[in-house]
């Protein structure tokens, strides 16, 4: 009965570890945003990287599989010869693709999101720095 209870208090605090490590050459990978502009920089190819995002009945902190699976894509990017990984899209079941590209020194730009009309008695907001 004890080792039971033990094995339950201990799954919700395994499911915020991080278990991945980052390999050597990942820490020069940038981390693209989904809405940069990368038609400076060659692309290099794609990744697909997954990890658990349960344990049992538990569901793992998002924040921790989101940084676990970007921490992946990064270690693969240096194979493909890329610089920089991009986000094509969000983490479903513990699994995300990326986009690798050779960017080098290029400067990363932005896109402008679409503007949208504030409605009435909403305030509208600007960025003053990126």
């Amino acid at each position: 009965m004890r080792k039971l209870a033990l094995v339950l208090l201990l799954i919700p605090l395994a499911s915020a570890c991080t278990w991945v490590k980052m390999a050597p050459g990942a820490k020069e990978v940038r981390v693209a945003r989904a809405d940069q502009d990368l038609s400076a920089c060659t692309k290099r190819g794609e990744v697909s990287v997954s990890v658990k995002d349960r344990l049992g009945p538990y569901d793992r902190n998002d924040l921790k599989v989101r940084d676990e699976l970007e921490t992946l894509a990064r270690n693969e990017a240096p194979s493909l010869g890329a610089d920089t990984v991009q986000p094509k899209g969000q983490p479903m079941d513990g699994e995300q693709r990326f986009l690798a590209f050779s960017c080098g020194s290029a400067s990363l730009g932005t896109r402008a999101p679409a503007p949208r009309p504030a409605a009435e008695g909403e305030a509208e907001t600007y960025p003053i720095a990126d």
